[in-house]
C-alpha cells in the first residue's frame, strides 16, 4: 500500500475527491494518509477530517525554515505528495527528497496561465480576458519553480464567447474531478514499477 500526503490551501474539492477515490474505494493500491495545510481556515482540513484523514497545519517557518515537514512525511512513510490547490512554492528540501514524486494540478493548459499568482479564478479571468477558445487542466510534476515541472497529463475543454469566468471554472472543475485521481493512481503505479 502506497501512502499519499495532500497539501491544500483552500476549499479542498480536489482533496476530497482524491480521498474518496483512494481511501473509500479501497482498491487503488494507495491511501491518503495525511492532509497538510498552510491555511488554518482551509475547508480542505474539515473535508479531510470528516473522511477520517489526519490533518496538520504548518507555518511558513516550519515549511521553509526547518525540515520539520520533511521529517514528518518520512515518519509517515509518504510515497507521493499531491498538491491540490496548494498556493506556496514547494521548498527545495521537499523537491529533492521527493524527486518526481510531487504532483500538482493546474487549472489551465500550461505553459499558458502559469506562474506565481495564477491560480483559481485568477486563471479563469485571464483565460476569458484573452479570448481563448479552449482551456483545460495540466497535471504535472513539481520542481522548484511555479508550474514549470514536466507535464504528465492535459485535458481540454472549449471556451464559448458567452462563457463567464464562473462558467470556465465549472468546466475546469469537471475535468479535475474526472481525471485527477486516475492520473495520480497511474503516477503511483509507474513509480512503484521502477
Amino acid at each position: 500500500m502506497n501512502n499519499i500526503a495532500i497539501f491544500a490551501s483552500g476549499s479542498g474539492t480536489n482533496a476530497e475527491n482524491l480521498i474518496r477515490f483512494f481511501n473509500q474505494a479501497g482498491q487503488n493500491g494507495a491511501c491518503v494518509k495525511l492532509l497538510l495545510s498552510n491555511n488554518p481556515a482551509a475547508y480542505a482540513l474539515t473535508r479531510a477530517a470528516n473522511l477520517g484523514v489526519p490533518t496538520r497545519i504548518f507555518s511558513r517557518n516550519e515549511l521553509y525554515g526547518s525540515e520539520i515537514i520533511l521529517q514528518e512525511l518520512r515518519q509517515q512513510k509518504i510515497d507521493l505528495i499531491v498538491l491540490a490547490g496548494f498556493l506556496w512554492l514547494v521548498p527545495e528540501c521537499l523537491v529533492s527528497a521527493f524527486r518526481r514524486r510531487i504532483v500538482n494540478i493546474h487549472p489551465a493548459l500550461l505553459p499558458k496561465y502559469g506562474g506565481k499568482g495564477m491560480y483559481g479564478m485568477n486563471v479563469h479571468r485571464a483565460v476569458k480576458a484573452a479570448g481563448e477558445r479552449e482551456t483545460g487542466i495540466t497535471i504535472h510534476y513539481v520542481n522548484s519553480e511555479y508550474d514549470k515541472g514536466d507535464a504528465i497529463f492535459q485535458a481540454s475543454c472549449p471556451v464559448c464567447p458567452s462563457d463567464t469566468a464562473d462558467d470556465i471554472a465549472a468546466k475546469i472543475h469537471q475535468l479535475e474531478q474526472q481525471h485527477f485521481p486516475r492520473v495520480v493512481a497511474e503516477v503511483l503505479a509507474a513509480s512503484c514499477a521502477q
